[in-house]
């Protein structure tokens, strides 16, 4: 299984950022796709994720209302559409899959994508 993530980049306080990851080789209908984020010193963050079938989704408190997760089935790409960015945003930001049971908990992925920075200045 491969994930590319791509989308990272510097912005502003307030500005948006979507950030794509596509994936391959392996059927995805059980699983769930979802992003982590990481900062110098502090332990991986779940942000997002959505069931691949079913299309349920569940975000953090902290990006609640300013993040939006979605997946194009055709592309097995997922998206991670961040909006009203704040500097505490800034992080490496993942993505991952799970074949199991759509948790919070970072070891319970299975599989990882290299990760895109994402800075926000203020």
């Amino acid at each position: 299984v491969q994930l590319q993530a791509s989308g990272g980049g510097l912005v502003q306080t307030g500005d948006s950022l979507r950030l794509s990851c596509s994936a391959s080789g392996r059927t995805f209908d059980d699983d769930s796709m979802g992003w982590f984020r990481q900062t110098p010193g502090k332990e991986r963050e779940f942000v997002a994720g959505i069931k691949w079938t079913a299309g349920h989704i569940y975000y953090s408190d902290s990006v609640k209302g300013r993040f939006v997760i979605s997946r194009d089935k055709d592309k097995n790409t997922v998206y991670l559409q961040m909006n009203n960015l704040k500097p505490e945003d800034t992080a490496i930001y993942y993505c991952a899959i799970t074949v199991g049971v759509l948790t919070f908990v970072p070891v319970e992925w299975d599989w990882w994508g290299q990760g895109t920075l994402v800075t926000v200045s203020s």
